[in-house]
C-alpha cells in the first residue's frame, strides 16, 4: 500500500499531533450530521410506533433501535479491530441509513414488524455516534483525554438539540410529497446519515486507531530516545499493525500504556476473538468494571424515563400540540446531556473519574425525583429531564474515559465495543419495560424504578481503591 503523502511528517516521521487535530474537526463535523439524523427520528420514534403498535408496543419499538445499536456494535468493533476506525463507524452509518427507510416504509404500510426491523437497524447511528468518542481517544495526550472524549459527545448538540424542533417541519414537508404523518423525520434521518458516512469514508485519512497501535509497536521495539515527542517512524499510516512477540496480554500495562503483550492482543482480537478477549481484560481490571457499569446503568435510567415522556406529554396535550411540546422538551433534555460535556470532561480530568461517576449519578437521582412528581405540569417535566441529561452526561464521559484508559491499545475496540453493547441491551431493556410499566403503573412508578437501579453503581463507586491500581490513579 502506498504512502500517503498528506500525512504530516517531520525528519522522516509521522507527526501525531496534527492527525489527532485534523481528526477531531471531522469526528466533530460528523457528530453534529449524525447527531440530527439520531435524535431526528428518535424525536418522534416512540409516537409513530404508539400511532402503528399502541402504547405497550411503543417501548419495545424503541429498544428495538437501542438494541439494534448494542448488536451492532459487536460487528462494528471487530471490522475496527482488524482494519481500523473509518471503515467500522462507514458501516454503522449505513446500517442506520437502512433502518431509517424501513421505518418510512412500515409507517405506509402500517407494518409493525416492518417497523421493528427498521428500528433496529435504525440503531446503526446511535452506534457510529457511540464509537466516534472512542476514536477521539486513539492518539489524545493522557492528560487531555476527558476533555476530547467529551468535545467529540458535546459536537452531537448542535445538531441533537435543534432535531426535534425540525421533526414538525420534517414531518409537514414530506406530508405534501405523499408520506405517512411521523414518516418524515425517519426520510431526514436517512439522509443525514448517509451524509456523515460519505465524509468518513473520503476524510478519515490516515485511520487513528490504526495510528496508535504502530505507535505503540513504535514504543515497544524501539527505546524511548528513538520516538521523541509522539513521532512515529515513516511508514503507511493504515497499514495493519504488525505482529510483536511478547508476553501475555494480562502482562501489557492497563492505563493507556501499550506494549507488545498488547499488540499481540490486538492481533488475536483482530482474529475474531473480540468479544472473548474483552471479557477476560475486563473481568480482571476493576477500573474497566467500573467504567462500563458506570455507562450502562446511566444509560439505562436516561432511556427508561426518556422513552415515556413524549407518551407522558401526550397523554395531557391535544395531537395539534404534542410535537411541539416534544420538540422542547426533548431538546432541553439533549442539552442537559451534550451541551456541557466539555465542562464535565474537563471535572473528570481535574477531578477524577469516580468522583465524575458518583456526581453523575447523583444528578440521575434528582432527576427521577423532580420528573417523577411532576405531575402534568410540563416546565417542572422539563426540569426533571435536563437534570436527566447532565446525570447521563457525567456517568458517560467519566465512565468511557476511565475504560479507554485502563486497557492497552491492542485490545481496546474489542473492550469498547463490548461495553457498547452491555449499554445498549441495558437502554433496551429499560426501554422494553418503561412501555409496561407506564401503561401498568404510570410515569411516576417508572421514575422511581429508574432511581432504585442507580444501587448497584453507587456501591461499586464506593469501593475502596487499591493503592497504585491501573486506571484508579482518581
Amino acid at each position: 500500500m502506498a504512502t500517503d503523502l498528506s500525512v504530516p511528517r517531520t525528519a522522516g516521521r509521522l507527526d501525531v499531533a496534527p492527525i489527532q487535530r485534523r481528526t477531531m474537526r471531522l469526528l466533530f463535523t460528523t457528530q453534529i450530521i449524525g447527531g440530527v439524523g439520531v435524535t431526528i427520528g428518535i424525536s418522534v420514534g416512540a409516537l409513530l410506533a404508539d400511532r402503528v403498535a399502541g402504547t405497550a408496543a411503543a417501548g419495545v419499538a424503541q429498544s428495538a433501535g437501542v438494541v439494534g445499536a448494542a448488536l451492532l456494535a459487536v460487528p462494528v468493533t471487530r471490522i475496527m479491530a482488524r482494519h481500523g476506525r473509518r471503515p467500522g463507524l462507514v458501516l454503522a452509518y449505513a446500517v442506520g441509513a437502512v433502518g431509517g427507510v424501513l421505518v418510512v416504509l412500515a409507517a405506509a404500510t402500517r407494518s409493525v414488524p416492518l417497523l421493528f426491523l427498521g428500528m433496529l437497524l435504525f440503531g446503526g447511528g446511535t452506534a457510529a455516534n457511540l464509537q466516534a468518542r472512542y476514536t477521539a481517544v486513539d492518539l489524545a495526550e493522557p492528560a487531555r483525554r476527558g476533555r476530547q472524549l467529551s468535545l467529540i459527545v458535546w459536537a452531537t448538540t448542535i445538531g441533537a438539540v435543534a432535531a426535534p424542533n425540525f421533526a414538525s417541519l420534517a414531518d409537514r414537508v414530506t406530508t405534501d410529497w405523499g408520506l405517512p404523518p411521523l414518516a418524515g423525520p425517519f426520510a431526514f434521518s436517512a439522509t443525514a446519515f448517509v451524509l456523515a458516512a460519505v465524509v468518513l469514508l473520503g476524510l478519515l485519512r490516515p485511520d487513528p486507531l490504526l495510528t496508535a497501535r504502530r505507535l505503540a509497536a513504535a514504543d515497544a521495539a524501539s527505546p524511548p530516545a528513538t520516538v521523541p515527542g509522539g513521532h512515529l517512524p515513516a511508514a503507511d499510516p493504515d497499514a495493519a499493525p504488525p505482529a510483536v512477540s511478547g508476553r501475555a496480554a494480562a502482562e501489557a500495562p492497563a492505563g493507556g500504556g501499550v506494549g507488545p503483550g498488547a499488540t499481540s492482543v490486538g492481533v488475536r482480537a483482530s482474529r475474531g476473538a473480540g468479544m472473548r478477549v474483552a471479557w477476560s481484560v475486563v473481568r480482571g481490571q476493576p477500573a474497566a468494571r467500573l467504567g462500563i457499569a458506570a455507562v450502562a446503568v446511566g444509560h439505562l435510567v436516561m432511556v427508561a424515563v426518556m422513552a415515556m415522556t413524549p407518551v407522558r406529554l401526550g397523554e395531557s396535550h391535544a395531537d395539534a400540540d404534542v410535537l411541539r411540546l416534544v420538540g422542547i422538551v426533548l431538546s432541553l433534555h439533549i442539552a442537559g446531556m451534550y451541551a456541557f460535556s466539555p465542562v464535565v470532561g474537563w471535572l473528570t480530568d481535574r477531578f477524577g473519574r469516580r468522583a465524575v461517576i458518583l456526581g453523575g449519578v447523583g444528578l440521575l437521582l434528582a432527576a427521577c425525583a423532580v420528573a417523577g412528581t411532576a405531575g402534568h405540569h410540563t416546565p417542572r417535566l422539563s426540569v426533571g429531564l435536563v437534570l436527566l441529561g447532565l446525570g447521563w452526561s457525567g456517568t458517560m464521559v467519566a465512565g468511557s474515559t476511565l475504560l479507554s484508559e485502563s486497557v492497552s491499545a491492542g485490545v481496546r475496540p474489542s473492550v469498547q465495543g463490548f461495553s457498547d453493547m452491555i449499554m445498549g441491551l441495558a437502554g433496551a431493556s429499560a426501554a422494553v419495560l418503561s412501555g409496561f410499566v407506564m401503561q401498568v403503573a404510570g410515569y411516576p412508578v417508572l421514575t422511581l424504578l429508574a432511581a432504585v437501579a442507580t444501587v448497584p453503581l453507587v456501591a461499586l463507586a464506593l469501593r475502596p481503591v487499591p493503592t497504585g491500581a491501573p486506571g484508579e490513579e482518581d
